[in-house]
Order: structure tokens, then C-alpha cells, then sequence
């Protein structure tokens, strides 16, 4: 009796560990499983890169490449490459892929936008890109772009819809303001949105945000809550770029990356922990981390680190300073914890207070990261949070309704 119970406990383990591993289809495989039926007769253009694949870890490239029904004629690459083999920063060349021999044309060289000549003969452009929900990383610019570009030259753009790894709940920071529209900031949202690219694409669209709209077609997925962080997703993790090697990567790119802007401390990029930290050599870890964790943050603490970083900021250097760790990602606020970091600093090292002491050349990059030039100004007056908060989260709540219009999914 005692050995029939294990093996029941055992076969059910089995049944949820498989329900769990198969609760999310994304748009990739539903257009599959429909044979593709939207591209039929049509010549295609594809907009993707390493994390445009299936359950099998099977490419987008090749999936599409072999539909029987399916003409693919171009590959166009985003900032990294379609094989993902430009390393972030580096402009990506136009060129022939060497599994496929199809043209591959660069979105992240001369131009960031398919021009009339990469787009001739394409009667579809395909989108199939995992974003990670920050406004700051690059995708979704080309995403926006590429539907200008479609729009322009009457042809039409499908998305094929991916998780948002930060769910569909987080929304955080002020819109984009004139003068400060950017590659890092290419449409006024939030810098946590709290859309999939589907329905980011889908406000774009229908706000006008594109100048003209564009013939777009969305292929949702099954399975996905706005509740789900990517964890929850039972799906797999291709780095999406060589500095989110794994999903959580996504949680802290908020977490510290607009202050990662100015170069003024390790935040992890060139160490193993991209993201989740924050150091330098005139830190001393345990004060630090008293300093942050007594101001009782919900859902994070600070751990104490010691560090040598590999390259980038600090290479070689002895390091200290604190790791984060989200505890509770329900009740966190992401992007409030680097401007508490800055204000600790700020107060324990006055003669570091960050914009006193980071370069200037970096300060137009901080503004076009978030969004507007008067959270640094703001900020700059006393190195305190409560002096900004009210600005950084003034077009939440707006934005929150807007963007209901454009659900795809429901929350639970």
C-alpha cells in the first residue's frame, strides 16, 4: 500500500510538473498550429532574433524558413543581430545568414528603420522578439519603427506575442517629454508598461503614437495572465541580450539601470550578477547596506557584497557594496530602489553624491533613459527620493486606464 501512495504522489507530481511546463503557448506556436494560415501566399519579412523560438528551442528563422505554405525572403536584424552575435552597442551590419543564405538586413546600423529598398517585394513584416517591459531596452523601439516603416510602405506587421517577464501589473515612471524622444525612449510610456509587445503595438497603433497607422495583426497567445511573471510562464529563457542571461535578469534591469547610465558605479555589467547590484571602491558594504535596509523598502533587502569585477566599470578593482534581493516582487517598486541607493550615498558619502561627482557627458543619456530631464534636476537640489516620487509616478494612473483598452489578456 505504502509503495502504491509514493508511486501516486509520483505520477502526479509528473501530471503538474508537465501542466506547468505547457501553460503558455506563445505567438510563435499558435501561428503554427493554425499552419500559418496569415502568411499564406504572402512573401515575408522577418523581424527577429535568438529569442524568437518555440517550446523545442527551435528558431523563428527556421521555423518560418521551412513552412511549406510560407515565402520568407528577408531577416532583419535589431541591436545584437538575428544570431545575436553583436555585442550590445555595436552596429549590426547587413548581410546574408549563413544557415539560410537569405539577406539580413540591419535595424541597428545606418538606419533604424527599414528603408523602402530593404522593404521591397515584402508583403508582411513579422515580429518575433522577446522584450523584457522596460522602456529603456531596445526592442520595442525597433518594434514601433518597424510598424512606422510598414505604415509607410503599406505593408502589412504581425506580431507574434510574447510574456512580459515583468507581468502585465508593474506600470512605473513618468511618460517620455518632448525633447527627449530617443532610441531608449522611442514613445511616451512609462518605463514599466506592463504590456506584452502585442498590446504595446496595439496602443501605438490605435493612439496615433506612429503618425500613420499601420495594417497590424496581432497573434496572442494562450495560456498567459497578466499576473504571470516569466517564472510562472513554464516557458524557457534565451538571453535576450548578452546582460539578461536569464529571466530574473529582467526583474533588475529596472531595478538600477537608469543609473547604470552614468557610469558612476558597478551595477553589476562585468561581474555575474548583472543588475542586481551596487558598488565601487569607496563603498563600505555594511553601512551601506543599513543605510538602505533601514529604510524598510517592501518586498527588497540588501546584502552586503564584496566583488572584483571582470570589465566594464571597476575591472580589476576591489569592490564593495550590496546585492538586492526581491522578497516579495508583488509589493516591490523596482525602479524606486536605485534612487534610494543614490540618496544613501549620497548621504553616507557626500563628496559622491552622484551628480556632483558623475560626469556630465553622461547626463543627456540619464534624461533620455528617464524619459525627462527633471528627475536628475529635481533630484540634483538635495539627493533625496521624496523630492522626485511625485514626478515619476504622475502619468501612472492615466496610463493605467488608457492602456486597458488594449488588454489581450486577463489579469487572473
Amino acid at each position: 500500500m505504502k509503495n502504491i501512495k509514493i508511486l501516486i504522489i509520483a505520477v502526479l507530481c509528473l501530471i503538474t510538473g508537465s501542466a506547468q511546463a505547457q501553460k503558455v503557448k506563445t505567438g510563435v506556436e499558435v501561428l503554427e498550429a493554425q499552419n500559418f494560415k496569415i502568411l499564406k501566399g504572402k512573401r515575408v519579412g522577418l523581424i527577429t532574433n535568438p529569442t524568437g523560438f518555440d517550446n523545442d528551442i527551435k528558431s523563428t528563422i527556421d521555423i518560418l524558413f521551412e513552412a511549406p505554405n510560407v515565402k520568407l525572403v528577408a531577416l532583419f536584424g535589431p541591436e545584437h543581430g538575428v544570431r545575436g552575435d553583436a555585442h550590445a552597442g555595436d552596429k549590426v551590419e547587413s548581410i546574408k545568414d549563413s544557415k539560410t543564405g537569405l539577406p539580413v538586413y540591419s535595424l541597428y546600423g545606418s538606419t533604424r528603420k527599414a528603408t523602402p529598398e530593404m522593404l521591397k517585394g515584402i508583403d508582411v513584416l513579422v515580429y518575433d522578439i522577446q522584450d523584457i517591459g522596460s522602456r529603456s531596452f531596445t526592442y520595442i523601439s525597433t518594434m514601433g519603427l518597424a510598424m512606422e516603416a510598414a505604415a509607410e510602405n503599406d505593408i502589412e506587421i504581425v506580431i507574434l506575442d510574447r510574456p512580459n517577464p515583468l507581468g502585465g501589473l508593474k506600470v512605473e515612471g513618468n511618460l517620455v517629454e518632448d525633447g527627449f524622444i530617443s532610441f531608449v525612449s522611442q514613445f511616451k510610456i512609462p518605463y514599466i508598461y506592463g504590456l506584452t509587445c502585442g498590446e504595446l503595438a496595439s496602443l501605438l497603433n490605435g493612439e496615433n503614437m506612429l503618425g500613420k497607422k499601420c495594417k497590424l495583426n496581432v497573434v496572442k497567445m494562450e495560456g498567459w495572465k497578466r499576473y504571470m511573471t516569466f517564472d510562472q510562464t513554464g516557458l524557457q529563457w534565451v538571453p535576450s541580450s548578452p546582460h539578461i542571461p536569464q529571466a530574473t535578469t529582467s526583474y533588475f534591469y529596472p531595478v538600477s539601470g537608469i543609473l547604470g547610465e552614468l557610469d558612476y558605479l558597478s551595477i553589476g555589467v562585468g561581474y555575474t550578477i548583472p543588475f542586481q547590484m551596487f558598488a565601487a571602491n569607496w563603498i563600505n558594504a555594511d553601512s551601506l547596506a543599513d543605510k538602505l535596509n533601514g529604510y524598510k523598502l517592501p518586498g527588497v533587502c540588501f546584502r552586503p557584497m564584496y566583488l572584483k569585477p571582470f570589465y566594464a566599470v571597476g575591472a580589476g578593482q576591489d569592490y564593495q557594496g550590496v546585492q538586492v534581493h526581491i522578497l516579495d516582487y508583488k509589493k516591490v517598486a523596482l525602479t524606486d530602489i536605485q534612487f534610494y541607493v543614490m540618496e544613501a550615498l549620497a548621504d553616507l558619502y557626500p563628496d559622491k553624491a552622484v551628480f556632483k561627482t558623475a560626469s556630465e557627458k553622461r547626463f543627456r543619456m540619464f534624461d533620455q533613459v528617464a524619459g525627462s530631464d527633471q528627475i536628475r534636476l529635481r533630484f540634483a537640489q538635495r539627493h533625496k527620493f521624496a523630492d522626485i516620487k511625485d514626478y515619476w509616478y504622475k502619468d501612472v494612473n492615466n496610463f493605467k486606464k488608457l492602456s486597458k483598452k488594449y488588454y489581450l489578456y486577463e489579469s487572473y
